[in-house]
């Protein structure tokens, strides 16, 4: 059995242990918070967004988690500008059509504001225009996909929080903190 760790990887930091082809970068990366040798990212979760970042030593566990023929729910606590509308939330539901073809259908629920870490920095506030809340829980993985679905709906990203992979949760663990998961 191999080792997984869960880190709550803050904003700004970037889902690798090196910042590769930027010499002298001072970008934070993984190796800023995980010291333990010989476990990689299973999966990524962009620069701007933050949460939950399982990694592990286990390349076949890496490759479940990661390939999405294996459908393994991820959800995300997102913040977005406007107040979602019930034919927004059904669009997300049902699929949206992206450049890279149309989504799997995803879970979505509005929420109350979750109580959430303050973000590093805060996201913009802009008096006349009010935010909200949502749940999503999709089953793939394309490149900064929940960002692009929300925008496609008319609700640009402010916010994008990793809560959970599969069974695997941030509850408990505080941004830039990491804990051994079980397999």
């Amino acid at each position: 059995m191999g080792r997984v760790i869960l880190l709550n990887k803050p904003y700004g930091v970037l889902s690798q242990f090196t910042d590769k082809g930027t010499e002298g970068s001072t970008r934070a990366t993984l190796s800023d918070y995980v010291t333990v040798p010989k476990v990689y990212p299973a999966g990524r979760l962009d620069r701007d967004s933050e949460g939950l970042l399982v990694l592990t030593d286990d390349g076949a566990l890496q490759a479940r988690i990661a390939n999405p023929k294996f459908k393994l729910e991820k959800t995300y606590l997102v913040q977005v500008e406007g107040m979602p509308s019930e034919a927004q939330i059904a669009d997300l539901r049902r699929g949206v059509v992206l450049k890279d073809g149309l989504t799997r259908p995803a879970k979505v629920s509005q929420i109350a504001e979750p109580n959430l870490w303050p973000r590093d920095p805060p996201v913009r506030f802009r008096k006349t225009v009010p935010d909200g809340w949502l749940r999503i829980t999709i089953s793939e993985g394309r490149n900064r996909q929940v960002r692009r679905m929300t925008a496609h709906v008319g609700l640009p990203c402010l916010r994008l929080v990793r809560w959970s992979v599969g069974a695997w949760s941030l509850e408990g663990i505080a941004p830039g903190r990491w804990i051994d998961g079980a397999i």
